[in-house]
């Protein structure tokens, strides 16, 4: 049992590395907004939708799935899918745009928004998370799983683009 412990204070298991995630981008959000320098603002932005895009990517192909097969909690596993749907498509306009256009600050700001609610969705007692640690998911599996498709996915080693938009449409149609 010890074992377990320290590894959860690492960061290893799969919820631990998810919530890691969350707090990163919600520090970066909020820089953000106490910024007034575009250079600064593109920098972050740039930051938060590639972290947003891998962790979609690592959510809905390694944990959703466990997730929905643990659990058959068809409808938490959908809506999720849904949010990130939405993020991904504000993240595509944030991505084509920069600090000059009229609508990038709002497009962050409302991005930041989807996100913080998405992550209590996750998060709060009865969310998704707290349903994976009553299931028979295993968490620190998971979070190998988790660590090292995040870690290809950031040093380029895999692309996320086709999959990404191949899911986009899946959830379009």
């Amino acid at each position: 049992m010890p074992k377990k412990r320290s590894t959860r204070r690492a960061g290893a298991d799969a919820i631990a590395l998810l919530k890691a995630d969350h707090r990163q981008v919600e520090q970066w959000f909020g820089q953000f907004e106490k910024t007034k320098s575009s250079e600064r603002k593109l920098d972050l932005a740039q930051k938060i939708c590639m972290a947003l895009k891998v962790h979609a990517t690592i959510e809905e192909e390694i944990f959703y799935p466990a997730f929905l097969e643990a659990t058959e909690d068809k409808e938490m596993h959908h809506e999720a899918e849904v949010e990130h749907n939405g993020a991904k498509k504000l993240i595509a306009e944030i991505e084509g745009s920069d600090p000059d256009d009229d609508y990038y600050d709002a497009k962050v700001k409302v991005l930041s928004e989807m996100i913080k609610h998405h992550v209590k969705e996750e998060e709060q007692r009865g969310g998704m998370f707290a349903e994976a640690k009553q299931s028979d998911m295993d968490l620190e599996t998971l979070g190998q799983q988790l660590k090292a498709r995040k870690l290809e996915l950031m040093n380029g080693s895999a692309k996320l683009p086709a999959k990404r938009n191949s899911l986009m449409q899946r959830l379009s149609a």
